[in-house]
């Protein structure tokens, strides 16, 4: 299993041989392999697919904290797991990429714009194990500033979560055809860039718990 995180804190209880790859700080465990993919869509993408050319992958499991909209249903610390990714930036403002007239991604399984499943069967096995709920995650290069654009993107979108990676992570691992699962934890509300109320710490704590359950003793 490959694991990834867009930074090393957020799997800074992760123990292996360490390694690097393109520069990228990676860890060797037994059954996994932990790579750190930088922060934001490109990076993430890159990543995944520079490190997936030439190897054969089982699963693909991207972690990491995330911002919480109102409405979620979920408190600080808590963890969930993605059922789909919503690429919230790209293409027109109130149509997407549809409205723009052009598909992201065009596969023989279906024709992508702005949202992208991740793998159901192993998202419902991890959701069963871990026994966490299965949410709507949201991407944007730019998080929100605000609760204002929060609260206005989580009705646009009715989106769960915020993050700045997890849809790229959808859509590359639809296109090598890898079977990638995403888990995030809430570290902050969403549009909240006050960092003394933001609880990164309880977060991670939260993902080293499930993480660890993942891939074993």
């Amino acid at each position: 299993m490959l694991l990834l995180s867009p930074t090393q804190f957020e799997a800074a209880f992760l123990k292996g041989r360490r390694f690097t790859f393109h520069g990228r700080a990676g860890l060797r465990g037994e059954g996994w392999i932990w790579l750190e993919s930088g922060v934001g869509k490109v990076n993430i993408a890159a990543t995944l697919a520079a490190f997936a050319k030439g190897r054969k992958l089982e699963r693909v499991l991207l972690f990491g904290i995330a911002g919480m909209y109102p409405d979620a249903g979920l408190e600080m610390g808590d963890a969930a797991l993605a059922g789909k990714e919503i690429q919230a930036d790209l293409g027109i403002r109130d149509g997407g990429m549809k409205g723009l007239g052009f598909p992201t991604l065009a596969l023989e399984g279906g024709v992508y714009h702005n949202r992208f499943p991740l793998d159901g069967a192993f998202t419902a096995e991890l959701s069963k194990t871990l026994g966490l709920p299965i949410k709507t995650f949201l991407t944007r290069d730019m998080v929100s500033e605000n609760p204002t654009e929060a609260r206005q993107l989580s009705r646009k979108w009715e989106a769960d979560l915020e993050n700045m990676e997890g849809a790229a992570f959808a859509q590359t691992c639809l296109w090598l055809g890898l079977r990638g699962a995403e888990l995030r934890a809430v570290s902050n509300l969403a549009g909240v860039r006050d960092k003394a109320q933001w609880r990164i710490r309880q977060a991670v704590e939260r993902l080293e718990h499930h993480v660890l359950r993942i891939i074993g003793p």
